[in-house]
C-alpha cells in the first residue's frame, strides 16, 4: 500500500474541495443573509487542513495499485463528507449538533436527500445553495466512480455496461483515458444541468430556485429550498420538467454519450437495461394512478395522474422530491414505493439502489434456475439483448446482492436497538442505503427527531449505498491489508 501517496492525494482533494466554500459565500454576499462568514472560515480551515496533510508527502508519487484505488475512493467520500459538514457546524442558522451536521453533509454529498432541517425556506440562501451544490458535486462523483473505479470490482458501471450494451460503447472506458472519459461525462452533466435550470426558470421558478432544484434534480438528490419540496410550486408543468430530467439522469450516462456520438436515439432502444427501466417506470406509475383513482384520494383524474406519476418517478429513481405526503397514501402504496427504490436507476447513472441491470440479471438467473429444475441437463445462457452475460458477472451480482441484504439487515437491527420502531427502522435503512431520502414512520417528514446514534448508523448506510457496498466492504477483509 502506498500510504504516503494516498495521504498526498487526500490532502489535495481536501484543498480542492475548499474552493467549493467560495460560491456560497458569494451567495451570502448577494442576498446579504449573514451566512458568509462560516463559509469563509470553512474555506480557510479546509485549505489549511489540505495543505498540512499534503505538504509533508508532496514528493511521493508512487504508482497506485488497485487496492490503493479502493482506499482512496472510500476516503474520498468519508473525508469530504466530514469536511463538508464544517459550514453546518459553524453556522448559527441552522444550529446543528455534530451528528446532525454530519448527517446533512453526507446526505448531500451522497445525493441521499434525507434532511434534519425544518423551516427550510427561512434558512439563509447560502445554506440552501450549499446543500444543492453538495448534491450536484456528489452526483458527478458518482458518475466518475461508476465508470472509472467500480469496474475493478467486477460489478460496477462499465463492467456491467460492457455485458449489457449493444452499439458503440462496449469497452472498459468510453475513451482511451479515464481523464477523457470524465471530461466527456462532465460536458453531458453540465449540459443537462443548464437545460434543467433554464426549463425550471421558464416554468415559473425564480433564478435561485431554478439553479438549486436543477442541481438536485440532475444529481437525483432531492434537496429542495422549501419544506413542501416540489409541492410548494403547485405546478404540473414544473412537476413534468422535473420528471423528465429525473428520468434522463437515471439513465446510464455512457449511453447518453453513445447517443450523442452516434447522433441517434436508436442507441437507447437497443439497450435492454433502458427498456427494462422504462417498463418498470410505466408499471409503478400505472399502479399508483389506479389505486389513487379507485380510492378517490384526489378530486380529479388529472390531479391523481400528476401526483402518481411524479411521486412514482421521484421515489423509484431515488430522488425523493415530493408533491404530497406519499406516506399518507392509501393501501400498500407507501411501502410499494419504498420497495421500488431498491431497484433505483441504471448502472452508470446518478441514481441509487441496486441498479436496474442488476435486478434484471437477478431475475434472469432465478428464471434459469427454475428451468434447470425442469431440465437439469440443459444448458441455459443468460442474455441481455443478444449478448450472453458471463457467469462470472452473474456470480458477482449474486455476491453483491447477498452483501447488500446483509448490510441492510445489520443496520436495520442496530437502528431498532437505538429505539426506533420497526417501520421507521426498515424504511429509514432502505431510504439511506438506496440513497433515496424520505422514509416512513418517525422519519416521514424529516430526520431531525431521530436519535444521534441512529443518525451515525444512517450515515454509514448512505456511504455503503453510494459506494455500492463492495467498495467499502472490501476494506474490512483481512486479505485487503495483506501484502
Amino acid at each position: 500500500m502506498q500510504y504516503r501517496s494516498i495521504i498526498r492525494i487526500l490532502g489535495l482533494l481536501i484543498a480542492i474541495f475548499s474552493i467549493t466554500m467560495i460560491p456560497p459565500a458569494f451567495v451570502a454576499l448577494g442576498y446579504n443573509d449573514g451566512a458568509g462568514v462560516p463559509f469563509l472560515l470553512s474555506f480557510l480551515l479546509c485549505l489549511s487542513i489540505g495543505f498540512t496533510i499534503w505538504y509533508p508527502h508532496r514528493k511521493h508519487r508512487a504508482e497506485l495499485k488497485v487496492r490503493d484505488g479502493f482506499l482512496i475512493v472510500a476516503l474520498f467520500w468519508v473525508v469530504l463528507g466530514a469536511v463538508g459538514a464544517i459550514p453546518f457546524m459553524l453556522a448559527s442558522n441552522p444550529s446543528l449538533s455534530l451528528a446532525s451536521a454530519m448527517f446533512e453533509a453526507f446526505s448531500g454529498l451522497t445525493t441521499t436527500g434525507a434532511t434534519v432541517l425544518t423551516g427550510i425556506e427561512f434558512l439563509p440562501k447560502a445554506i440552501l445553495y450549499y446543500r444543492a451544490q453538495l448534491q450536484w458535486l456528489g452526483g458527478m462523483g458518482i458518475i466518475v466512480l461508476a465508470v472509472a473505479i467500480l469496474p475493478m470490482l467486477g460489478v460496477g458501471g462499465m463492467q456491467l455496461y460492457r455485458a449489457e450494451t449493444p452499439g458503440p460503447v462496449k469497452d472498459n472506458k468510453m475513451t482511451p483515458r479515464i481523464a477523457d472519459t470524465a471530461k466527456h461525462l462532465w460536458y453531458i452533466y453540465l449540459a443537462l444541468t443548464l437545460a434543467c435550470t433554464v426549463a425550471f426558470y421558464a416554468a415559473g421558478m425564480n433564478v435561485f430556485d431554478a439553479i438549486c432544484h436543477a442541481f438536485a434534480t440532475i444529481a437525483i438528490g432531492g434537496f429542495s429550498t422549501y419544506d413542501a419540496s416540489m409541492g410548494y410550486f403547485q405546478s404540473p408543468v414544473i412537476n413534468t420538467i422535473c420528471m423528465v430530467f429525473l428520468l434522463i439522469s437515471a439513465i446510464n450516462f455512457p449511453l447518453h454519450f453513445a447517443a450523442m456520438r452516434g447522433k441517434s436515439v436508436s442507441v437507447y432502444f437497443r439497450d435492454p437495461e433502458f427498456k427494462a427501466f422504462l417498463l418498470l417506470q410505466a408499471a409503478i406509475i400505472f399502479i399508483c394512478f389506479m389505486v389513487l383513482l379507485k380510492t378517490n384520494t384526489y378530486s380529479s383524474a388529472s390531479e391523481a395522474l400528476n401526483h402518481a406519476s411524479f411521486q412514482a418517478v421521484s421515489i423509484s429513481t431515488t430522488a425523493g422530491f415530493a408533491t404530497d405526503n406519499f406516506s399518507a397514501w392509501p393501501l400498500f402504496l407507501p411501502i410499494l414505493l419504498i420497495f421500488f427504490s431498491f431497484v433505483g436507476g441504471c448502472a452508470g447513472s446518478t441514481g441509487g439502489g441496486l441498479k436496474v441491470v442488476r435486478v434484471v440479471l437477478l431475475f434472469l438467473q432465478g428464471k434459469r434456475e427454475l428451468n434447470r429444475l425442469i431440465h437439469p441437463r440443459a444448458v441455459y445462457a443468460i442474455k441481455l439483448g443478444r449478448r450472453a452475460v458471463p457467469d462470472r458477472v452473474v456470480e458477482a451480482i449474486w455476491g453483491f446482492f447477498a452483501a447488500y441484504a446483509l448490510v441492510f439487515v445489520v443496520i436495520m437491527l442496530l437502528l431498532m436497538a437505538t429505539g426506533l420502531d420497526s417501520v421507521t427502522a426498515f424504511t429509514a435503512t432502505a431510504a439511506c442505503l438506496n440513497n433515496l431520502g424520505p422514509a416512513l414512520g418517525a422519519a416521514a417528514a424529516h430526520y431531525g427527531d431521530v436519535p444521534d446514534m441512529s443518525k451515525w448508523l444512517l450515515i454509514t448506510a448512505m456511504v455503503f449505498g453510494r459506494l455500492e457496498i463492495f467498495t467499502l466492504l472490501v476494506l474490512f477483509t483481512p486479505t485487503f491489508w495483506k501484502d
